[in-house]
């Protein structure tokens, strides 16, 4: 049933409008002008056609079968709509309407009435108060706003899963402008059928998804489900949550967005190392952390740091310690190996510091054999440096691939790095613009490896 929401073969918008801008229109548009190949039944009592559609009165006036409905009318005329939808024998529901539970006690009667509609029957309802889903590889978009605007990020593993609609608009717009791909995306507002249980389960088998991530306000339902699914979930594929409600106002915060129990950071964080969940405290690790899974585990948690920037080596070498990862002193055969082919100067500690004149063969030499000995990589690449080719490109991937351990890069600066970072991450090793993150993402890579072992 839940492939319904990201590949029916027909969908109903309910509340198609005819002026360009409205809510309706947008998700009207998406549809037609988009690349979604199925069947388009626009709804509304006005039956002029909208983009050239034939446009139907009622969901029971269409003679075909419909596989999802998207409702966009106001929230008092909700109930009617899904009891058409029930009575048509819908499966698949997305109720964009806000005006529910979020507002307070008038807005929860509207919902209660939908949830007794479809109340042992096989309609299943994502929302409401959410922007719903988007597919990567089916043109699956019910996005109600315009490409124009918000980009859709190209295909890719990471399956990003919202409470929030406006925040995960918002974070589409920022990965697609990123040029990291995702598999679905998924917004799911109040919960008042399908939670985050349900989303979790159906992603742990989609093959087009490896890693989870997750913008978690509350869990509103059933808690004790919450660990079961993600502890099967997290033997399967990584699940990384950003938790927001952590403070006391942002408690109160939550509860007016979406109508979740936020609940205490301490359960929620107990809950998160039970099951084997990686929990981000930013925006920013939250993605750091998801990308680096583009790469193989870790076995364990010795690093290498190889670098043509002494002070970046540092900051890396002061993050390890923080996280806990080992930077052992490389071995005697190890040195003895990498002198051969180095110059006197370069310095061969732990981090390994090719200098400023460091080029594509230096760092080639000094990842082939650090990954012999070592379980990860740290490539501290500046590519400022005026002898650094950009063959080092290619031998970064090369050695990934031949001796399936990670290798994650650091690399900062304008226009000429973006560029080669682009080509890094394409090819599948990802990049960071700071040592901390690049350390940060290894050790949660770390992390989820041990629980995997246990």
């Amino acid at each position: 049933m839940m492939e319904n929401f990201f590949n029916p073969k027909s969908v109903a918008i309910i509340g198609a409008s005819h002026t360009p801008g409205k809510i309706g229109y947008a998700i009207l548009e998406n549809f037609v002008l988009g690349k979604y190949k199925g069947r388009i039944y626009p709804i509304n009592p006005d039956t002029t056609p909208i983009l050239d559609q034939k446009v139907y009165p009622s969901v029971k006036k269409i003679p075909e079968k419909i596989d999802l409905a998207i409702v966009a009318v106001p929230a008092p005329i909700v109930p009617k709509i899904l009891k058409e939808c029930v009575d048509k024998k819908i499966e698949a529901v997305i109720i964009i309407s806000a005006g529910f539970s979020e507002i307070g006690k008038e807005g929860k009667e509207i919902e209660d009435k939908c949830k007794k509609i479809i109340a042992k029957t096989k309609t299943r309802v994502l929302g409401p108060n959410c922007i719903g889903v988007y597919d990567s590889s089916t043109a699956m978009d019910t996005l109600f706003l315009s490409r124009e605007r918000l980009g859709r990020p190209r295909e890719g593993s990471i399956a990003f899963i919202t409470q929030s609609g406006a925040v995960g608009s918002t974070i589409l717009d920022w990965l697609s402008e990123e040029k990291m791909g995702i598999s679905k995306f998924v917004s799911y507002g109040n919960a008042m059928d399908i939670d985050e249980n349900d989303i979790l389960e159906f992603l742990s088998k989609d093959k087009n998804t490896k890693v989870i991530v997750f913008y978690l306000e509350g869990i509103e339902t059933d808690g004790r489900k919450f660990m079961e699914v993600s502890k099967k979930t997290t033997r399967r594929k990584p699940i990384i949550i950003l938790k927001a409600g952590k403070t006391e106002e942002g408690t109160k915060a939550v509860v007016s967005h979406t109508g979740a129990l936020a609940g205490s950071t301490e359960i929620y964080s107990a809950v998160f190392k039970q099951t084997g969940i990686i929990e981000a405290n930013s925006w920013q690790e939250l993605f750091d952390f998801a990308k680096s899974f583009s790469q193989p585990l870790p076995r364990g948690k010795k690093v290498a740091i190889i670098t043509d920037g002494g002070g970046f080596g540092v900051l890396a070498t002061d993050e390890c310690e923080r996280q806990g990862l080992q930077l052992l002193e490389p071995s005697y055969n190890l040195k003895r190996k990498l002198r051969k082919k180095m110059p006197s100067y370069v310095i061969l500690h732990n981090p390994i510091d090719l200098t400023g004149d460091a080029t594509a063969e230096r760092y080639a030499v000094a990842i082939e054999e650090c990954l012999k000995e070592y379980d990860a990589i740290i490539a501290i690449t500046l590519f400022q440096v005026p002898t650094l080719e950009e063959e080092v490109v290619n031998a970064i991937t090369n050695l990934s691939k031949k001796h399936k351990k990670p290798i994650l890069c650091c690399a900062a600066g304008g226009r000429f790095t973006k560029r080669l970072v682009s080509v890094l991450e394409t090819s599948g090793i990802p990049v960071y613009s700071t040592p901390e993150q690049a350390v940060k993402a290894l050790a949660a890579m770390t992390k989820y490896s041990e629980w995997l072992k246990k």
